[in-house]
């Protein structure tokens, strides 16, 4: 992955975000599509060593439109602003958990698990976690988990921010409803997702084992999203 080429090319999106200039430029930005899904491809072969059932996957099976639906948003800017590839067996629109990659100037990110679960899972998620608290908290309070995430907290992610904190992109003010108000680990209750995350300069991309690190970090997450798409299968 030419990274700063890529960087580049989104920097002058973001400065020209319409239709006569991305004509314009249209041979560069399939060079840089086409360099991204290569880089998935590489992902999805190192990850199956360990995650068999991605496989299978091909990298237009994970990777995103880069023309935005402006249907029903006030921001009619036609592209979007990153590359992002979603790589799970069940598909990119699938509620299941997977791993996700986002390339965007200064907000470059690496996810795992589950983002915004409907209500019904969540209540089977946080009942799951509550029945089996200790091997949840085994996972999600390792040493490796912990410095590799972060602590749940509460925090927003959108396409221009991300949470400082690793681990947990919303939570609830309170309580969330049915569940014991003075349970010992309410935060891990109170959680609107269940996904872990770590910013990454634009700097470890130039690295030449970056997919090598990539992957130890899958491998960490890999647990916390296993437990929660047992839940999650009961429903897809």
């Amino acid at each position: 992955m030419n990274i700063t080429r890529e960087i580049n090319f989104l920097k002058a999106v973001a400065a020209n975000n319409n239709r006569p200039w991305f004509q314009e430029h249209k041979e560069e930005y399939t060079w840089c599509k086409d360099d991204f899904e290569k880089t998935i491809a590489e992902i999805i072969a190192k990850f199956s060593s360990f995650d068999p059932e991605i496989a299978n996957l091909q990298p237009k099976d994970c990777c995103y439109r880069f023309y935005r639906d402006v249907r029903f948003s006030q921001d009619k800017s036609p592209y979007k602003r990153h590359f992002g590839a979603y790589m799970c067996a069940k598909g990119k629109k699938s509620l299941r958990g997977g791993y996700y990659l986002h390339i965007q100037p200064g907000h470059c990110l690496f996810a795992i698990g589950c983002y915004y679960l409907p209500t019904n899972i969540l209540t089977s998620t946080r009942n799951e976690i509550m029945g089996n608290i200790d091997e949840w908290r085994k996972i999600v309070e390792s040493k490796k988990f912990v410095k590799t995430f972060g602590h749940p907290d509460k925090g927003t992610w959108n396409d221009d921010e991300v949470s400082p904190k690793g681990f947990g992109l919303e939570a609830l003010k309170t309580c969330p409803k049915g569940f014991p108000k003075d349970y010992e680990f309410l935060d891990y209750l109170k959680m609107k997702d269940y996904c872990c995350w770590v910013s990454l300069d634009e700097d470890f991309f130039k690295e030449k084992d970056f997919i090598n690190k990539l992957a130890d970090i899958a491998k960490t997450g890999k647990p916390m999203m296993d437990f929660i798409n047992n839940v999650v299968d009961d429903y897809i």
